[in-house]
Protein backbone atom coordinates (compact mmCIF):
# COMPACT_ATOMS: atom_id res chain seq x y z
CA UNK A 1 0.00 0.00 0.00
CA UNK A 2 1.41 3.40 -0.98
CA UNK A 3 1.76 6.32 1.46
CA UNK A 4 -0.91 8.19 -0.53
CA UNK A 5 -3.39 5.36 -0.09
CA UNK A 6 -2.61 4.94 3.60
CA UNK A 7 -3.39 8.61 4.23
CA UNK A 8 -6.91 8.25 2.84
CA UNK A 9 -9.49 8.66 5.60
CA UNK A 10 -12.15 5.98 5.38
CA UNK A 11 -15.32 5.45 7.37
CA UNK A 12 -18.51 3.49 7.14
CA UNK A 13 -22.02 2.60 8.17
CA UNK A 14 -23.69 -0.64 9.19
CA UNK A 15 -26.80 -1.33 7.11
CA UNK A 16 -29.20 -4.25 6.82
CA UNK A 17 -27.09 -7.37 6.20
CA UNK A 18 -24.24 -5.22 4.95
CA UNK A 19 -21.90 -2.28 5.22
CA UNK A 20 -21.48 1.03 3.44
CA UNK A 21 -17.88 2.24 3.19
CA UNK A 22 -16.89 5.78 2.31
CA UNK A 23 -13.56 7.10 1.08
CA UNK A 24 -12.81 10.81 0.46
CA UNK A 25 -14.24 10.79 -3.07
CA UNK A 26 -16.52 7.76 -3.28
CA UNK A 27 -18.69 5.28 -1.42
CA UNK A 28 -19.72 1.66 -1.88
CA UNK A 29 -22.42 -0.53 -0.32
CA UNK A 30 -22.04 -4.30 -0.03
CA UNK A 31 -24.94 -6.51 1.08
CA UNK A 32 -25.21 -10.27 1.58
CA UNK A 33 -28.42 -11.54 0.02
CA UNK A 34 -30.59 -14.34 1.34
CA UNK A 35 -28.88 -16.87 -0.97
CA UNK A 36 -25.46 -16.04 0.50
CA UNK A 37 -24.09 -14.03 -2.42
CA UNK A 38 -22.71 -10.51 -1.98
CA UNK A 39 -23.95 -7.66 -4.17
CA UNK A 40 -22.56 -4.15 -4.23
CA UNK A 41 -23.00 -0.72 -5.73
CA UNK A 42 -20.55 2.19 -5.78
CA UNK A 43 -20.51 5.81 -6.90
CA UNK A 44 -18.49 9.00 -6.67
CA UNK A 45 -19.47 11.55 -4.03
CA UNK A 46 -20.54 15.06 -5.04
CA UNK A 47 -18.10 17.77 -3.97
CA UNK A 48 -20.17 20.36 -2.14
CA UNK A 49 -17.07 22.32 -1.21
CA UNK A 50 -16.21 22.86 -4.89
CA UNK A 51 -19.51 24.66 -5.41
CA UNK A 52 -19.30 26.51 -2.09
CA UNK A 53 -15.65 26.95 -1.00
CA UNK A 54 -16.81 28.39 2.32
CA UNK A 55 -17.80 24.87 3.35
CA UNK A 56 -14.10 23.99 3.50
CA UNK A 57 -13.65 26.20 6.55
CA UNK A 58 -13.31 24.53 9.97
CA UNK A 59 -16.59 24.12 11.88
CA UNK A 60 -18.65 24.99 8.77
CA UNK A 61 -17.44 21.83 7.03
CA UNK A 62 -18.73 19.75 9.94
CA UNK A 63 -22.35 20.84 9.43
CA UNK A 64 -22.09 20.35 5.67
CA UNK A 65 -20.74 16.82 5.81
CA UNK A 66 -23.29 15.92 8.48
CA UNK A 67 -26.16 16.70 6.12
CA UNK A 68 -24.44 14.93 3.25
CA UNK A 69 -23.80 11.88 5.42
CA UNK A 70 -27.43 11.71 6.55
CA UNK A 71 -28.57 11.62 2.93
CA UNK A 72 -25.94 9.02 2.06
CA UNK A 73 -26.93 6.93 5.04
CA UNK A 74 -30.56 6.87 3.92
CA UNK A 75 -29.55 5.82 0.40
CA UNK A 76 -27.42 3.03 1.87
CA UNK A 77 -30.35 1.81 3.97
CA UNK A 78 -32.65 1.87 0.95
CA UNK A 79 -30.22 -0.17 -1.12
CA UNK A 80 -29.53 -2.71 1.63
CA UNK A 81 -33.24 -3.20 2.39
CA UNK A 82 -33.95 -3.61 -1.31
CA UNK A 83 -31.30 -6.31 -1.70
CA UNK A 84 -31.74 -8.08 1.64
CA UNK A 85 -35.51 -8.46 1.16
CA UNK A 86 -35.42 -9.19 -2.55
CA UNK A 87 -35.80 -12.96 -2.25
CA UNK A 88 -37.91 -13.10 0.89
CA UNK A 89 -41.61 -13.90 0.74
CA UNK A 90 -43.82 -10.84 1.09
CA UNK A 91 -45.22 -11.83 4.48
CA UNK A 92 -41.80 -12.64 5.88
CA UNK A 93 -40.34 -9.49 4.39
CA UNK A 94 -42.98 -7.36 6.07
CA UNK A 95 -42.23 -9.07 9.38
CA UNK A 96 -38.51 -8.44 9.01
CA UNK A 97 -39.06 -4.79 8.12
CA UNK A 98 -41.13 -4.19 11.22
CA UNK A 99 -38.51 -5.90 13.38
CA UNK A 100 -35.61 -4.04 11.82
CA UNK A 101 -37.13 -0.56 11.70
CA UNK A 102 -35.80 0.51 15.13
CA UNK A 103 -32.24 -0.33 14.03
CA UNK A 104 -31.86 2.98 12.29
CA UNK A 105 -32.90 4.97 15.33
CA UNK A 106 -29.24 4.50 16.37
CA UNK A 107 -28.23 5.34 12.85
CA UNK A 108 -24.62 4.40 12.20
CA UNK A 109 -24.42 7.03 9.43
CA UNK A 110 -20.97 7.88 8.06
CA UNK A 111 -19.85 11.36 9.10
CA UNK A 112 -17.07 12.41 6.71
CA UNK A 113 -14.75 9.58 7.60
CA UNK A 114 -16.16 8.99 11.08
CA UNK A 115 -16.84 5.29 11.52
CA UNK A 116 -20.36 5.05 12.87
CA UNK A 117 -22.82 7.85 12.97
CA UNK A 118 -25.58 10.02 14.23
CA UNK A 119 -28.90 8.90 15.75
CA UNK A 120 -32.02 9.53 13.73
CA UNK A 121 -35.25 7.80 12.89
CA UNK A 122 -34.63 6.79 9.28
CA UNK A 123 -37.54 4.57 8.14
CA UNK A 124 -36.62 1.43 6.24
CA UNK A 125 -38.51 1.18 2.91
CA UNK A 126 -41.51 -1.15 2.86
CA UNK A 127 -41.36 -1.95 -0.83
CA UNK A 128 -38.70 -2.86 -3.34
CA UNK A 129 -37.40 -0.01 -5.47
CA UNK A 130 -35.90 -0.15 -8.93
CA UNK A 131 -32.13 0.15 -9.26
CA UNK A 132 -32.57 3.27 -11.37
CA UNK A 133 -34.46 4.91 -8.55
CA UNK A 134 -31.79 3.91 -6.05
CA UNK A 135 -29.00 5.26 -8.26
CA UNK A 136 -30.82 8.58 -8.58
CA UNK A 137 -30.78 8.70 -4.81
CA UNK A 138 -34.50 8.89 -4.11
CA UNK A 139 -34.10 12.60 -3.43
CA UNK A 140 -37.65 13.22 -2.23
CA UNK A 141 -37.68 10.19 0.07
CA UNK A 142 -34.25 11.04 1.45
CA UNK A 143 -35.26 14.65 2.10
CA UNK A 144 -38.46 13.64 3.91
CA UNK A 145 -36.57 11.10 6.02
CA UNK A 146 -33.96 13.68 6.99
CA UNK A 147 -36.66 16.19 7.99
CA UNK A 148 -38.46 13.54 10.03
CA UNK A 149 -35.19 12.47 11.71
CA UNK A 150 -34.30 16.07 12.56
CA UNK A 151 -37.73 16.75 14.09
CA UNK A 152 -37.58 13.52 16.10
CA UNK A 153 -34.09 14.25 17.42
CA UNK A 154 -34.93 17.89 18.23
CA UNK A 155 -37.93 16.80 20.32
CA UNK A 156 -36.08 13.98 22.09
CA UNK A 157 -32.64 15.50 22.60
CA UNK A 158 -33.31 19.26 22.75
CA UNK A 159 -36.88 20.10 23.77
CA UNK A 160 -37.56 17.30 26.26
CA UNK A 161 -34.30 17.67 28.28
CA UNK A 162 -34.70 21.46 28.43
CA UNK A 163 -38.28 21.27 29.71
CA UNK A 164 -37.50 18.52 32.22
CA UNK A 165 -34.44 20.36 33.56
CA UNK A 166 -36.42 23.58 33.92
CA UNK A 167 -39.17 21.79 35.87
CA UNK A 168 -36.62 19.93 38.02
CA UNK A 169 -34.80 23.13 39.05
CA UNK A 170 -38.08 24.79 40.04
CA UNK A 171 -39.40 21.75 41.91
CA UNK A 172 -36.12 21.29 43.82
CA UNK A 173 -35.77 25.01 44.55
CA UNK A 174 -32.35 25.14 42.88
CA UNK A 175 -33.13 28.35 41.00
CA UNK A 176 -35.56 31.24 41.08
CA UNK A 177 -37.82 31.45 38.01
CA UNK A 178 -37.38 34.64 36.01
CA UNK A 179 -39.85 37.30 37.14
CA UNK A 180 -41.01 35.36 40.22
CA UNK A 181 -40.21 36.65 43.67
CA UNK A 182 -38.39 34.20 45.84
CA UNK A 183 -38.65 33.48 49.52
CA UNK A 184 -35.34 33.56 51.29
CA UNK A 185 -34.70 30.83 53.79
CA UNK A 186 -31.83 29.93 55.99
CA UNK A 187 -30.67 27.23 53.61
CA UNK A 188 -31.07 29.20 50.39
CA UNK A 189 -33.80 30.24 47.99
CA UNK A 190 -37.01 28.28 47.54
CA UNK A 191 -39.97 28.88 45.35
CA UNK A 192 -43.37 27.24 45.55
CA UNK A 193 -44.42 26.95 41.93
CA UNK A 194 -47.91 25.70 42.53
CA UNK A 195 -50.76 28.14 43.10
CA UNK A 196 -48.52 31.23 42.88
CA UNK A 197 -50.89 33.23 40.69
CA UNK A 198 -54.28 31.77 41.39
CA UNK A 199 -57.18 34.05 42.22
CA UNK A 200 -59.16 31.40 44.06
CA UNK A 201 -58.09 28.77 46.61
CA UNK A 202 -56.81 25.60 44.96
CA UNK A 203 -59.53 23.47 46.56
CA UNK A 204 -62.25 25.50 44.79
CA UNK A 205 -60.77 25.09 41.31
CA UNK A 206 -61.48 22.22 38.87
CA UNK A 207 -58.79 19.54 38.67
CA UNK A 208 -57.85 20.49 35.11
CA UNK A 209 -57.33 24.12 36.15
CA UNK A 210 -55.10 23.06 39.03
CA UNK A 211 -53.16 20.75 36.70
CA UNK A 212 -52.67 23.45 34.07
CA UNK A 213 -51.53 25.98 36.69
CA UNK A 214 -49.01 23.48 38.05
CA UNK A 215 -47.61 22.68 34.62
CA UNK A 216 -47.42 26.37 33.71
CA UNK A 217 -45.62 27.16 36.97
CA UNK A 218 -42.99 24.45 36.46
CA UNK A 219 -42.35 25.76 32.96
CA UNK A 220 -41.69 29.30 34.14
CA UNK A 221 -38.23 30.02 32.69
CA UNK A 222 -35.08 29.54 34.73
CA UNK A 223 -31.95 31.32 33.56
CA UNK A 224 -29.55 28.51 32.52
CA UNK A 225 -26.31 28.18 34.47
CA UNK A 226 -23.43 25.74 34.15
CA UNK A 227 -25.22 23.48 36.64
CA UNK A 228 -28.48 23.79 34.69
CA UNK A 229 -26.80 22.79 31.45
CA UNK A 230 -24.92 19.98 33.16
CA UNK A 231 -28.21 18.46 34.35
CA UNK A 232 -29.71 19.12 30.89
CA UNK A 233 -26.77 17.26 29.35
CA UNK A 234 -27.09 14.34 31.78
CA UNK A 235 -30.79 13.96 30.94
CA UNK A 236 -30.02 14.13 27.21
CA UNK A 237 -27.28 11.54 27.58
CA UNK A 238 -29.58 9.32 29.66
CA UNK A 239 -32.19 9.36 26.88
CA UNK A 240 -29.51 8.32 24.40
CA UNK A 241 -28.16 5.52 26.63
CA UNK A 242 -31.64 4.17 27.37
CA UNK A 243 -32.41 4.13 23.64
CA UNK A 244 -29.17 2.37 22.73
CA UNK A 245 -29.34 -0.21 25.52
CA UNK A 246 -33.01 -0.97 24.80
CA UNK A 247 -32.41 -1.58 21.11
CA UNK A 248 -29.29 -3.65 21.79
CA UNK A 249 -31.53 -6.23 23.49
CA UNK A 250 -33.34 -6.92 20.22
CA UNK A 251 -31.94 -9.76 18.12
CA UNK A 252 -32.22 -7.90 14.80
CA UNK A 253 -30.52 -4.82 16.20
CA UNK A 254 -27.68 -6.92 17.54
CA UNK A 255 -27.01 -8.15 14.02
CA UNK A 256 -26.71 -4.55 12.79
CA UNK A 257 -24.26 -3.92 15.63
CA UNK A 258 -22.22 -6.94 14.47
CA UNK A 259 -21.89 -5.35 11.02
CA UNK A 260 -20.89 -2.16 12.83
CA UNK A 261 -18.08 -4.13 14.47
CA UNK A 262 -17.07 -5.55 11.07
CA UNK A 263 -16.90 -2.03 9.66
CA UNK A 264 -14.59 -0.85 12.45
CA UNK A 265 -12.28 -3.85 12.15
CA UNK A 266 -11.99 -3.27 8.40
CA UNK A 267 -11.16 0.40 8.93
CA UNK A 268 -8.45 -0.51 11.44
CA UNK A 269 -7.00 -3.02 8.96
CA UNK A 270 -6.75 -0.29 6.34
CA UNK A 271 -5.28 2.29 8.71
CA UNK A 272 -2.55 -0.14 9.79
CA UNK A 273 -1.51 -0.69 6.18
CA UNK A 274 -2.44 -4.38 6.18
CA UNK A 275 -3.88 -6.29 3.28
CA UNK A 276 -7.67 -6.23 3.28
CA UNK A 277 -8.31 -9.85 4.22
CA UNK A 278 -10.57 -11.50 6.77
CA UNK A 279 -7.53 -12.96 8.55
CA UNK A 280 -6.03 -9.49 9.04
CA UNK A 281 -9.33 -7.89 10.06
CA UNK A 282 -10.38 -10.52 12.58
CA UNK A 283 -7.94 -9.59 15.42
CA UNK A 284 -8.51 -5.82 15.10
CA UNK A 285 -10.44 -3.94 17.84
CA UNK A 286 -14.08 -3.17 17.19
CA UNK A 287 -14.00 0.18 19.07
CA UNK A 288 -12.80 3.09 16.94
CA UNK A 289 -12.12 6.66 18.19
CA UNK A 290 -13.73 8.21 15.09
CA UNK A 291 -16.98 6.35 15.59
CA UNK A 292 -20.16 8.38 15.44
CA UNK A 293 -20.93 7.12 18.94
CA UNK A 294 -17.86 9.02 20.15
CA UNK A 295 -19.01 12.00 18.13
CA UNK A 296 -22.35 12.01 19.94
CA UNK A 297 -20.69 11.94 23.34
CA UNK A 298 -18.50 14.90 22.33
CA UNK A 299 -21.65 16.73 21.17
CA UNK A 300 -23.08 16.31 24.68
CA UNK A 301 -19.98 17.89 26.27
CA UNK A 302 -19.67 20.74 23.76
CA UNK A 303 -23.35 21.63 24.08
CA UNK A 304 -23.09 21.88 27.89
CA UNK A 305 -20.30 24.46 27.56
CA UNK A 306 -21.77 26.40 24.65
CA UNK A 307 -25.30 26.60 26.08
CA UNK A 308 -23.87 27.93 29.34
CA UNK A 309 -22.30 30.87 27.51
CA UNK A 310 -25.27 31.81 25.31
CA UNK A 311 -28.46 31.94 27.37
CA UNK A 312 -31.65 33.96 27.81
CA UNK A 313 -34.35 34.59 30.40
CA UNK A 314 -36.95 33.02 28.11
CA UNK A 315 -37.63 29.30 27.83
CA UNK A 316 -38.63 29.76 24.18
CA UNK A 317 -35.47 31.73 23.36
CA UNK A 318 -33.30 29.14 25.11
CA UNK A 319 -34.94 26.45 22.99
CA UNK A 320 -34.47 28.45 19.78
CA UNK A 321 -30.83 29.22 20.53
CA UNK A 322 -30.21 25.51 21.06
CA UNK A 323 -31.69 24.85 17.62
CA UNK A 324 -29.64 27.63 16.03
CA UNK A 325 -26.43 26.35 17.61
CA UNK A 326 -26.85 22.74 16.45
CA UNK A 327 -24.64 23.30 13.35
CA UNK A 328 -22.03 25.05 15.52
CA UNK A 329 -22.04 22.26 18.11
CA UNK A 330 -21.78 19.66 15.33
CA UNK A 331 -18.97 21.59 13.65
CA UNK A 332 -16.91 21.97 16.83
CA UNK A 333 -17.47 18.32 17.75
CA UNK A 334 -16.41 17.27 14.26
CA UNK A 335 -13.11 19.14 14.60
CA UNK A 336 -12.46 17.59 18.02
CA UNK A 337 -13.08 14.09 16.66
CA UNK A 338 -10.71 14.69 13.74
CA UNK A 339 -8.00 15.96 16.08
CA UNK A 340 -8.45 13.07 18.50
CA UNK A 341 -8.02 10.54 15.68
CA UNK A 342 -4.54 11.81 14.82
CA UNK A 343 -1.62 9.88 16.25
CA UNK A 344 0.01 13.08 17.42
CA UNK A 345 -3.12 14.39 19.19
CA UNK A 346 -2.77 15.22 22.88
CA UNK A 347 -4.17 13.40 25.88
CA UNK A 348 -7.05 15.91 26.20
CA UNK A 349 -8.54 15.06 22.80
CA UNK A 350 -8.18 11.35 23.41
CA UNK A 351 -9.74 11.67 26.87
CA UNK A 352 -12.78 13.58 25.61
CA UNK A 353 -13.62 10.78 23.14
CA UNK A 354 -13.01 7.98 25.63
CA UNK A 355 -16.66 7.75 26.87
CA UNK A 356 -17.78 7.18 23.27
CA UNK A 357 -15.25 4.38 22.89
CA UNK A 358 -16.62 2.76 26.05
CA UNK A 359 -20.17 3.05 24.71
CA UNK A 360 -19.11 1.14 21.61
CA UNK A 361 -19.05 -1.98 23.77
CA UNK A 362 -22.82 -1.80 23.23
CA UNK A 363 -23.13 -0.35 19.71
CA UNK A 364 -20.60 -2.77 18.23
CA UNK A 365 -20.60 -6.54 18.59
CA UNK A 366 -18.09 -9.15 17.48
CA UNK A 367 -18.71 -10.01 13.80
CA UNK A 368 -18.22 -13.36 12.11
CA UNK A 369 -15.99 -13.95 9.09
CA UNK A 370 -18.89 -13.65 6.65
CA UNK A 371 -19.71 -10.18 7.95
CA UNK A 372 -16.05 -9.15 7.75
CA UNK A 373 -16.03 -10.32 4.15
CA UNK A 374 -18.93 -7.98 3.33
CA UNK A 375 -17.26 -4.98 5.00
CA UNK A 376 -13.98 -5.65 3.17
CA UNK A 377 -15.70 -5.87 -0.20
CA UNK A 378 -17.46 -2.54 0.43
CA UNK A 379 -14.15 -0.82 1.17
CA UNK A 380 -12.42 -2.40 -1.83
CA UNK A 381 -15.19 -1.27 -4.17
CA UNK A 382 -15.03 2.28 -2.81
CA UNK A 383 -11.25 2.39 -3.18
CA UNK A 384 -11.55 1.44 -6.84
CA UNK A 385 -13.16 4.82 -7.52
CA UNK A 386 -10.49 6.82 -5.69
CA UNK A 387 -8.06 8.73 -7.97
CA UNK A 388 -4.66 7.08 -8.31
CA UNK A 389 -1.56 8.96 -7.05
CA UNK A 390 -0.76 10.27 -10.54
CA UNK A 391 -4.30 11.57 -10.92
CA UNK A 392 -4.14 13.18 -7.48
CA UNK A 393 -0.95 15.00 -8.38
CA UNK A 394 -2.54 16.37 -11.56
CA UNK A 395 -5.65 17.52 -9.73
CA UNK A 396 -5.88 21.31 -9.26
CA UNK A 397 -5.19 22.62 -5.77
CA UNK A 398 -8.29 23.68 -3.85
Amino acid sequence: MSTYERDLIVGGQAVIEGVMMRTPNAYAIAVRKADGTIVNTAALLPKWSDKAPILKLPILRGGAVLLQSMGLGIKALNYSANEAFAEVEDAKAAEMEIALTPAVVEGEGDFAGLTGGVPGLFPIPTKKRSKDELKKGGTAAAASSIVFALIFNVLLFVAAPLLLTNALFIAAGWATPVGVSSTSTGSGTSVSPVNQSQDAPATEQPWYTRTWNSVRAYLHPVRPSVGFNLVDGVIRMSFFLIMIVSFSLLKDIRRVFEYHGAEHKTVFTWEKGLDLTVANARPQPRQHPRCGTSFLMVVMLVSIILFSVIKFDSLLFNFLVRLALIPVVAGISYEIIRLSARKESGAFFKMITRPGVWLQNITTQEPDDLQLEVAIEALKESLKLEPKPAQAEMAPLS
